[in-house]
C-alpha cells in the first residue's frame, strides 16, 4: 500500500543526498575512477504527450490527494561531466511505467484504460552548481518482454546529451533482459544497476536509490 508523503522524510533524504554529494565538491575528483554511464534505447514509451503536471513528484498530480500505487521510492544522483565535475544547468527528465505496467503513451493501447491516474509516470528536474538531482516516484516494476527500469534523458539547453535507463540491482529478471544483457562493459553495467534500499528513518516503507550519471562529455562540447 502506497504511503502518504511525509515532509520529514523528504528533508532527510535530501540532506543525505547532500552528505553524498560532498564527495564530488573538487572538480576531477576520482574521475580516473568514473565509468561513463551508457547509452541506451529511448524506447517507444516516452511521452508523445506531455502530463500537465511534470514536477520532480511523479506521485501527486497537482493538487490530487490521491496516492499512486507502488513503493516509494526517492532517486537522486548526481549529473557528472567526463572529467567528473557537476554538470550544472541539466534538465533531468524520467519517465516510466506506473504500478500497473502501463505508461503515460498513446502506444500502451486499451491498457491506457487501467492506467493509474494518480500517478505521474514523467517528472523533470534542472540542476544547480552541484549537478544533483532528485525524484520521488515508485520503484520500478516489470512488464512483459522488460525487466524492471526507469527511463533518464539529460538535456542541456537544446542539446540531448545522454539517454539512459536505470534497474534494480539483483533483480532475476536482469539477466533476462535484452537491452541490459547489452552492456558489455562490466563497470558501465553496474553504473547503470543500482540499489533501492529501505530509506533510514522514513516513515513507512520507502526506498532510496543512488544513481550518478556520467556523460562523455565536458563543457567545451557545448
Amino acid at each position: 500500500m502506497q504511503t502518504p508523503f511525509h515532509m520529514s522524510s523528504r528533508r532527510h533524504f535530501i540532506r543525505q543526498a547532500l552528505v553524498g554529494a560532498a564527495l564530488w565538491q573538487v572538480p576531477g575528483l576520482f574521475a580516473e575512477r568514473l565509468a561513463t554511464t551508457p547509452r541506451s534505447t529511448e524506447g517507444p514509451f516516452y511521452p508523445d504527450k506531455l502530463p500537465l503536471d511534470t514536477d520532480n513528484d511523479l506521485l501527486q498530480v497537482n493538487d490530487d490527494i490521491t496516492p499512486a500505487v507502488g513503493q516509494v521510492a526517492w532517486l537522486s544522483g548526481r549529473i557528472l561531466d567526463a572529467h567528473g565535475s557537476p554538470v550544472r544547468n541539466a534538465l533531468v527528465e524520467i519517465w516510466q511505467c506506473d504500478g500497473k505496467g502501463v505508461y503515460y503513451h498513446s502506444g500502451s493501447g486499451a491498457a491506457l484504460k487501467r492506467r493509474d491516474i494518480h500517478f505521474q509516470c514523467f517528472g523533470r528536474f534542472l540542476t544547480g552548481s552541484s549537478g544533483e538531482y532528485v525524484f520521488r516516484t515508485i520503484k520500478p516494476v516489470p512488464y512483459p518482454g522488460r525487466t524492471p527500469h526507469i527511463h533518464l534523458k539529460v538535456k542541456r539547453g537544446s542539446k540531448d546529451l545522454l539517454t539512459t535507463q536505470c534497474y534494480i540491482k539483483g533483480h532475476p529478471q536482469n539477466v533476462k533482459d535484452g537491452i541490459w544483457r547489452q552492456i558489455k562493459d562490466p563497470a558501465q553495467r553496474e553504473n547503470v544497476t543500482v540499489d533501492f534500499a529501505p530509506l533510514k528513518d522514513a516513515h513507512g516503507m520507502e526506498l532510496a536509490a543512488r544513481f550518478d550519471v556520467v556523460l562523455g562529455w565536458t563543457p567545451s562540447d557545448a
